[in-house]
């Protein structure tokens, strides 16, 4: 459930209707950044600072969104707020620079993530949501400057929902694609939610393997070498090699290039 970035999506050209600016906590802009490719530069529309009026109307928009999920069919959500997308963007204090009950100190600053869990688990039921967070990352210009608190404050307000798991990106992603060495730890945030934690970042298989064996995390999440292994179960059950990914192919239009060409293992 993604809802419209600050300055825009961070990925693909995805317009507003009738040319409307993109919604955020703020209207600061995006300083023009470079893709993932190392090449190509990505420009970003000013945004529209919400008003505390509209704020519950987004959150009805999840709500919404999460209904039309089940009734399609799918088992269940995951929330996104993280990435630098808009819930993330309300949660950052180098981004939020509110003055009324939307920003400002850390709960304020929570208080829209944490509406919209308490909208969707009311419509479709806790153990049918999930969330997806970074409190450590800078995605968009989406810092924080106590990232630790920040993540504590979030998983803790989460177990009075009973969600069904928190999914939280490793400290050492920052950027897209990038690992940097950092003395942040999962494990605090871990430790303090009471449901299933799911660790996401740049793991290969014997990364995944001991965040799990050690209880550093109940599940890990894999995203690249997904996209680039379709039978990537069965080739960490073999330890066989891997199809290395190509990241430009990751966010074209095309239906084929880059998701449905990788082969299996023989």
């Amino acid at each position: 459930m993604r809802c419209v970035a600050r300055g825009g999506m961070v990925y693909g050209q995805w317009e507003n209707p009738d040319g409307q600016a993109p919604i955020s906590c703020t209207d600061k802009p995006v300083a023009p950044q470079v893709r993932a490719n190392g090449v190509d530069v990505a420009r970003f529309s000013p945004p529209r600072r919400l008003a505390a009026e509209e704020i519950p109307l987004i959150v009805n928009d999840f709500r919404i969104a999460a209904k039309n999920a089940i009734e399609a069919g799918f088992d269940g959500v995951e929330i996104h707020g993280a990435h630098g997308y808009l819930i993330d963007q309300f949660l950052k204090d180098q981004v939020n620079d509110r003055t009324d009950q939307y920003g400002g100190n850390l709960e304020n600053r929570c208080r829209f993530a944490l509406e919209i869990v308490q909208a969707v688990v009311d419509e479709i039921g806790a153990d049918r949501v999930g969330i997806r967070l970074s409190p450590y990352a800078n995605y968009m210009e989406a810092g924080d400057s106590d990232p630790d608190a920040l993540g504590l404050y979030m998983v803790n307000s989460l177990n009075k929902f009973g969600i069904s798991y928190c999914h939280m990106v490793e400290p050492r992603m920052v950027k897209v694609g990038e690992k940097v060495e950092t003395p942040h730890s999962l494990l605090p945030v871990r430790k303090a939610f009471k449901g299933t934690f799911i660790a996401a970042g740049g793991y290969d298989r014997e990364e995944g393997n001991k965040a799990v064996s050690s209880g550093y995390a109940d599940l890990v999440a894999y995203g690249r070498l997904f996209l680039a292994n379709p039978d990537l179960p069965k080739r960490f059950e073999l330890d066989g090699p891997l199809n290395h990914y190509n990241r430009d192919t990751f966010y074209i239009p095309d239906p084929v290039v880059g998701y449905t060409d990788y082969p299996f293992l023989s």
